[in-house]
């Protein structure tokens, strides 16, 4: 990887540049990164569809922030782990199981946050098409 010898502002925009490359990587190379991404995307087509309130959006896109970030975090811990424990070790085990645990209650997080968030409007849109 290239260093970042950039000075002021060009370091500062040069930053964004590797934070995104990291996230390309991270899109490419793992899948969960992939499902979560296009599950995100679903979530908020179905905001859309049913015209939800701001605060409805925010809370989405809490989660779903939360979700992408953990992932991120994740990969990061296992590509360090792989780096510095190319054998199996049990310490390298836990500390990949509890970084997939982050993910994984993250994950548990946006669930009830969808379920607070769409309930009532799917309910309601059920009964009107039943109607």
């Amino acid at each position: 990887m290239a260093k970042n010898t950039a000075v002021g502002h060009k370091k500062f925009w040069h930053s964004f540049r590797f934070a995104a490359h990291g996230i390309a990587s991270a899109f490419k190379s793992e899948l969960n990164m992939k499902v979560h991404s296009v599950l995100a995307v679903a979530v908020l087509a179905a905001a859309a569809f049913f015209r939800l309130p701001p605060l409805s959006w925010i809370l989405l896109l809490l989660a779903i922030t939360l979700v992408l970030s953990t992932e991120l975090l994740n990969t990061a811990i296992e590509a360090t782990i792989d780096l510095v424990s190319p054998d199996i070790h049990p310490l390298a085990k836990t500390a990949k199981d509890t970084a997939a645990g982050a993910v994984l209650l993250t994950a548990v997080f946006a669930v009830i946050v969808g379920i607070y968030v769409f309930y009532h409007p799917v309910m309601d849109w059920i009964t009107g098409f039943m109607s």
